[in-house]
């Protein structure tokens, strides 16, 4: 990216964090420690080569390091990526109150939804058994319409494909009414009660749906305007 040709700190700043996606991905890294893969779990729409090259700028700056692992090649943020966790979030808390979505089709995907929710779903409410909740996007292209959440011992694992077990719960619903239900536009109650969900199965998981399905973290941000 071509430079400001300032001093000013927010424009050596902006020169770094303004590329596209590069937000988004330090958004990601605020998760904790996450594969190449992983990353672009989170961001469906970036280019695996894109993604490598703001890597590696943001590397060069000091924002991220990259370590080699058991598990491969991890990423994670630097205390100076820790320090701009307070700025990411608040960017979040002013475009959910400013700009929020309209949940517009362009808006919507399902691996989002789906990668989002795996990381905040309150695993402590499942028992000790494994648990497998199964969400039919209706309006979703075939291929992505049938998501499986697994939770066994406190983990949560999110599957495109039949992970081969009995399911606990089946939720149908369209996927702008789960992304509404996400960002706390609307309860699960009122989903209900609207006509635009359909839970079947387990009677215990079904009552706590709300409980254990957590929230976007910008959920309680309510808009300037009503």
């Amino acid at each position: 990216m071509k430079g400001y040709g300032q001093f000013c700190p927010v424009a050596k700043a902006a020169e770094i964090l303004s590329e596209r996606w590069t937000a988004l991905i330090i958004r990601e890294l605020l998760c904790g420690q996450q594969s190449f893969n992983n990353l672009r779990r989170g961001l469906p729409l970036i280019s695996p080569s894109l993604l490598s090259t703001r890597l590696k700028t943001l590397e060069h700056h000091g924002v991220i390091e990259r370590q080699k692992t058991t598990e491969g090649i991890l990423y994670s943020l630097t205390p100076s990526g820790e320090e701009l966790r307070p700025i990411i979030m608040e960017l979040g808390v002013w475009g959910q109150r400013w700009v929020r979505s309209d949940m517009s089709k362009t808006d919507l995907d399902p691996s989002l939804l789906m990668w989002d929710m795996h990381r905040h779903i309150n695993s402590d409410f499942f028992p000790d058994k494994r648990t497998v909740i199964k969400f039919e996007f209706s309006q979703c292209p075939a291929k992505m319409r049938d998501w499986w959440l697994v939770i066994d011992a406190g983990e949560v694992d999110v599957c495109l494909k039949s992970p081969g077990h009995d399911i606990d719960l089946q939720i149908q619903c369209s996927l702008k009414t789960m992304s509404h239900i996400w960002m706390g536009d609307m309860t699960v109650t009122q989903a209900h009660r609207g006509k635009l969900l359909n839970v079947i199965g387990n009677s215990a998981l079904k009552l706590g749906m709300q409980e254990w399905l957590g929230l976007s973290s910008f959920a309680n941000v309510k808009p300037a305007t009503e």
